[in-house]
């Protein structure tokens, strides 16, 4: 990779320098100092929504110009139901629980140490994320309210979005008594700049990354930074032969239609053989009616070849990259299975161990398919569209973790902490290995 100039440099070191030297303040902030300064960031993106609305709307103005995928620009959009979001997401995490300086365990030792783990800030957050500005708020509530500073890192797709909106946080930053260089915001879009600040271990205490499959991929490729990975999500849902159709209907219709765009929108549809004749026709007609193509294996062709469905209606054959892709769109892979050991295995093989479900009225299917599916969110009978900080009760996201260590799944407030031990004592040694009392003695002679 191309070297980056001592002057970008520069710019890179004065900002994580200017977020360091905050972390001591952060740490012994107040809950109040932290919570008045989420409200009131509350009060200045509703204030100012317009302002919102017209950066916004240059940033979709450019991504259409530049032929961005319908995907990527349906994530860039800010509109009123979006904005409302943003305000409701600051309001949430206010109301949460304060993590720092919390004792999560104390125990008592037979020599009478106490020891105890207290939640403490990861320190300097790095995120990197493409198209969703909403993230730029979600991200900077979660660490104002868990006492870290935050580098953000947006795509260029939404720089001015992103901008206006880290504008409105500082300014509820300095009204509030919160140190505002602890939020900083690189601008540059040259993509050098990030793999600059991969580099700089103990400087940056995590990074993680939100974005495609191949961002992700190269950040935890190059980074010598610690890395959280916010994979991608190729999710499904397995229709049971004991399921409860008209729920199946309703719930998959969901989790590909309401948001197709999103990661915890389904890609694949795993049907058992014995319900696809009677569920099949049906949800096909449901999902094409709202626009959804649909590529399906030789068995479910058939059963479609027979079935009524709207005009227009969009069926291909499916290979075998389709129930590996995160298509992001309206479009839906689909295959039917023997049993439930085929469906789990279908998971395991293409899925991305992000949200997997079940619809199923069986107890021992639907307890089988909980314990045995390894992703971070695993679902009964409900929609996948729910893996989600706020809908999960988090407040908010910093993202969905695919990772097995630190976090798995929606990433929230307590998990931009880490537990820190201390120790109560009252004078215990170990050993009894003290200063010998004859040395007492001659010192004091």
């Amino acid at each position: 990779m191309a070297e980056l100039e001592k002057e970008l440099k520069e710019y890179l070191l004065d900002k994580v320098r200017r977020a360091r030297s905050t972390l001591r303040t952060l740490t012994a902030l107040t809950t109040e100092v932290k919570d008045k300064t989420l409200l009131r960031a509350a009060e200045l993106i509703d204030r100012r929504r317009e302002e919102i609305k017209e950066a916004n709307a240059e940033d979709l103005r450019r991504a259409e110009e530049a032929g961005l995928p319908k995907a990527t620009i349906d994530r860039l959009l800010l509109n009123d139901k979006r904005i409302d979001g943003m305000i409701k997401v600051l309001r949430d995490v206010a109301a949460l629980e304060d993590p720092v300086g919390r004792i999560d365990e104390m125990w008592t030792r037979p020599n009478g140490l106490k020891i105890g783990k207290m939640r403490v800030p990861l320190g300097l957050v790095l995120i990197i994320y493409e198209s969703r500005p909403n993230v730029t708020v979600e991200a900077a509530a979660l660490c104002i309210k868990s006492s870290n500073a935050i580098l953000l890192r947006g795509g260029k797709e939404a720089l001015n979005s992103n901008r206006i909106l880290v504008e409105i946080l500082k300014e509820a930053a300095r009204e509030s008594g919160f140190p505002e260089e602890a939020l900083q915001f690189v601008e540059n879009p040259d993509r050098r700049l990030v793999w600059e600040l991969l580099k700089m271990e103990g400087l940056i205490d995590v990074a993680i990354p939100r974005g495609g499959e191949s961002l992700i991929r190269a950040v935890a490729e190059n980074a010598r930074v610690p890395v959280i990975k916010h994979y991608k999500g190729v999710c499904t849902i397995f229709v049971d032969k004991d399921a409860d159709l008209e729920k199946a209907y309703d719930i998959v219709f969901n989790a590909k239609v309401q948001r197709p765009s999103v990661c915890n929108a389904i890609e694949n549809l795993v049907v058992h053989r014995e319900i696809a004749e009677e569920f099949l026709p049906k949800m096909a007609y449901f999902l094409t009616k709202a626009g959804v193509e649909l590529r399906v294996d030789k068995p479910s062709m058939e059963i479609l070849k027979k079935a009524k469905l709207p005009e227009g209606a969009v069926i291909k054959e499916a290979t075998e990259e389709d129930y590996y892709e995160e298509f992001l769109d309206l479009i839906l892979a689909v295959k039917i299975v023997d049993d439930l050991e085929e469906a789990v295995a279908f998971i395991e093989k293409y899925g991305s161990k992000h949200s997997d479900g079940i619809v199923s009225e069986n107890y021992s299917a639907v307890k089988k398919f909980l314990e045995t599916v390894d992703s971070a969110a695993v679902y009964a009978n409900a929609s996948t569209r729910f893996t989600d900080g706020n809908e999960f009760g988090l407040g908010a996201e910093m993202g969905i973790s695919t990772d097995k260590i630190h976090v798995r799944g929606p990433m929230g407030l307590k998990d931009l902490t880490i537990p820190k031990y201390v120790i109560l004592g009252e004078g215990q040694i170990r050993d009894d290995f003290g200063v010998p009392e004859e040395w007492k003695k001659e010192v004091e002679r």
